[in-house]
């Protein structure tokens, strides 16, 4: 089990999500984000829409989900 950061993510807060892989830290990342929105928490709207982004063109975003998982792969195990 490792620890990520709504920040380490690309978020503005240091909620932190805990998974085995990092697939587990972004899709925890991906639903708190969806919960800040619709809680209308105007902070995290820019982290949102980038997500947003991501999901609509993972192609384009590859690179910023290869950063995630080496992010992932360098964190100690909690």
């Amino acid at each position: 089990m490792k620890t990520m950061t709504c920040r380490e993510l690309g978020g503005p807060c240091d909620l932190e999500h805990r998974g085995e892989t990092a697939d587990d830290v972004i899709q925890a990342q991906d639903k708190h984000l969806k919960d800040a929105e619709k809680s209308g928490d105007a902070i995290h709207q820019a982290a949102r829409d980038a997500m947003k982004g991501r999901w609509r063109h993972p192609k384009k975003s590859l690179g910023w989900y290869n950063d995630m998982k080496k992010a992932f792969a360098d964190k100690p195990e909690d």
